[in-house]
């Protein structure tokens, strides 16, 4: 293991300590929220939409959404370990084939859904999510 290796391990371990990273792939819907500074202010921006690329590659490892905001597509390339990112979320895990899906480009409408994956890594997180604590079943009432 050579020196830029170890650097990079540091880097990558630094941001996991301050945010977890979690496990998505292309198909994914996944929110990713932003620190965005603006002259002495900062807020926090919310960015929705597509994984439709993922680029595995130590501290520069990144990902692509891709969302369609008034009639308009629109994607984001974001890198995995920044420190501007406070916070990544998946709100749905796709169903897809493909590692890259550049194809939803040219899709609209009901030909650009992907299906819901219903089993594998990462689906028993999610469904205990979406459940709410203490809620009672409409047939108890």
């Amino acid at each position: 293991m050579n020196i830029m290796d170890l650097v990079q391990k540091q880097e990558i371990d630094r941001v996991l300590e301050m945010r977890p990273v979690p496990d998505f792939s292309p198909g994914d819907t996944v929110k990713v929220n932003l620190k965005i500074v603006e002259g002495t202010r900062e807020r926090i921006q919310t960015f929705e939409g597509l994984c439709i690329a993922r680029t595995n590659n130590g501290v520069s490892s990144s990902f692509t959404l891709r969302k369609v905001s008034y009639g308009e597509g629109v994607e984001r390339i974001f890198p995995l370990y920044s420190p501007k990112i406070t916070e990544i979320t998946v709100v749905r895990y796709g169903k897809v084939r493909r590692a890259k899906l550049y194809y939803q480009r040219d899709l609209s409408g009901k030909s650009a859904r992907i299906t819901e994956r219903t089993t594998g890594h990462g689906m028993a997180e999610l469904r205990a999510r979406r459940k709410k604590p203490g809620a009672s079943s409409p047939a108890a009432s």
